[in-house]
């Protein structure tokens, strides 16, 4: 499972409505859960990446080295890398033949944000190293005022 704060949730979708019709890209910070099923990565930053990809209207690309700096500014807050967000502006709410090729990060999620609906879908899959899983996404609500 993959939680995300409020905040984090907004910026993803600001991010893709900001971007449209080009897919946006970025990487998420926070604490990763243990390896399997059971892992709940919980994100609680949101660090948007410019996409270099040659035809950015179809794809995504983080150039390396900014993908670097993101993961070591993640790090430098005490926070870990827990995954990775793009978006489909017209869809489809799943990852496409070309995220598959691309996916590298085993045991990560990798955040779809799609914009082709009435409202906006927000979905994560782990890649496994042969396939995606899907996985829940859940808000993580407010903390209650002590």
């Amino acid at each position: 499972m993959l939680e995300l704060t409020r905040e984090v949730y907004d910026e993803m979708i600001a991010h893709a409505r900001e971007s449209a019709p080009e897919e946006c890209c970025g990487v998420l910070g926070g604490e990763k859960g243990g390896n399997g099923e059971s892992e709940t990565s919980n994100a609680d930053r949101y660090r948007r990446a410019e996409n270099v990809a040659s035809d950015p209207r179809r794809a995504y690309e983080i150039d390396p080295e900014e993908q670097l700096a993101h993961m070591q500014a993640i790090e430098d807050s005490g926070r870990e890398v827990v995954g990775f967000v793009h978006s489909h502006p017209a869809g489809p709410p799943a990852p496409s033949r070309t995220d598959e090729r691309q996916a590298t990060w085993t045991d990560y999620p990798y955040v779809i944000v799609t914009l082709g609906g009435a409202e906006p879908f927000v979905g994560s899959w782990r890649w496994t190293s042969v396939g995606f899983q899907q996985e829940a996404v859940a808000i993580q609500s407010a903390a209650s005022p002590t």
